[in-house]
């Protein structure tokens, strides 16, 4: 896998491919989730609700969804609109999913400011984990879910995590 530095950091080259390009932070949050959780997030989870799936396959939301479908996940659209994305029946929020359908992973691509109630509606949902995209932060939407129960997981890509992991999983 290709790699280069970035903003004093190893990237690879999946992260441009798939991702919104890193943006350079004066400091990188602290995750302190290791590879361990991410696996078994990884490994648990069957149906990821993707909030924030654009139909458009030209962004990063389609590209990284499409990928994990590919893998062998489950994608469920969430975004306004009612429309169907990669075979898949969109609602409009993680509540109006069906209670038939657990979901495991909730990725997010929305604005960081949008996360909180994204947390909330997570752990209500009773999903396992909680991403934040490459790019987006918030300690709030983090402590939601880490309170939930959920792993959290921010400012990192789930295709690239995957592909990274993929020879444990």
């Amino acid at each position: 896998m290709a790699q280069w530095r970035q903003a004093g950091k190893i990237v690879n080259k999946l992260d441009t491919i798939f991702c919104k390009p890193v943006r350079k932070l004066k400091e990188r949050p602290l995750n302190l989730v290791n590879d361990e959780d991410i696996i078994t997030l990884l490994k648990e989870s069957k149906t990821i609700a993707v909030v924030g799936l654009s139909p458009k396959t030209n962004r990063a939301s389609f590209r990284i969804a499409s990928y994990m479908q590919q893998a062998g996940y489950r994608i469920i659209p969430v975004r306004p609109g009612g429309v169907v994305i990669l075979g898949e029946q969109s609602y409009p929020s993680l509540k109006d999913i069906p209670k038939d359908i657990q979901v495991d992973l909730v990725d997010v691509f929305r604005g960081s400011e949008n996360t909180p109630p994204i947390a909330t509606n997570a752990v209500a949902v009773k999903a396992k984990g909680f991403w934040l995209q490459s790019g987006i932060i918030n300690q709030t939407a983090m402590d939601i879910a880490k309170l939930g129960g959920l792993i959290g997981v921010q400012d990192r890509c789930l295709a690239v995590e995957h592909r990274r992991l993929a020879d444990k999983l």
